[in-house]
């Protein structure tokens, strides 16, 4: 007696996908950020335009890099309960994922701008 195979809808694989490649951006950046001691200042918007005297120290650098990069790694973890949700209900947890990803995105612009003043 032959088992049937339970094939995988394309969509689901795609949204998986997505959602896997997203947590491991994340991941990969807010490593990247936690790990530069203060370089990776460089790469924040209109930051590497100030000048000298508006830069703040590189102990601040490397704090705030430190923080930016614990934010970035924990706006992985949306994504990776998505790619969980997406096995159940394809779409739901990249949509979810996204809406979250969104407000955390936000919450890091506020951080941001509280942080460089």
């Amino acid at each position: 007696m032959r088992i049937p195979e339970r094939r995988v809808p394309m969509a689901q694989v795609i949204t998986i996908s997505i959602d896997l490649m997203m947590a491991l951006c994340m991941f990969l950046f807010g490593r990247y950020f936690y790990k530069s001691k203060g370089k990776a200042c460089n790469l924040l918007t209109g930051y590497n335009m100030c000048s000298e005297n508006d830069r703040k120290s590189p102990d601040e650098e490397k704090a705030m890099c430190r923080i930016y990069g614990k934010i970035m790694t924990i706006m992985a973890v949306p994504f990776l309960c998505g790619a969980a949700i997406d096995l159940v209900k394809p779409g739901i947890g990249c949509i979810l994922a996204w809406g979250i990803w969104i407000i955390l995105f936000i919450w890091l612009c506020i951080k941001r701008t509280k942080l460089e003043k």
